[in-house]
């Protein structure tokens, strides 16, 4: 399964979606997020986590994809 982590800045009202932490930070900064690389990296996201910041709420989950292509 391919994880997606979804990225929801509350004062933008926009949402971003990701396939790593990483990969957020390429695109938004720390001000914008409201937490450090390195804290959410140590958050311990998994499925259906989530992990709430004063400026994004930050959800990871998985891809559903059908079975035939």
């Amino acid at each position: 399964m391919t994880k997606v982590i979804h990225v929801h800045l509350i004062f933008e009202k926009k949402d971003y979606y990701f396939g790593s932490i990483s990969a957020i930070y390429t695109t938004l900064s720390e001000a914008e997020i409201g937490i450090k690389q390195s804290t959410l990296l140590h958050a311990g996201l998994v499925d259906g986590g989530v992990k709430l910041t004063r400026r994004a709420i930050i959800r990871q989950s998985h891809l559903i994809r059908s079975g035939k292509e």
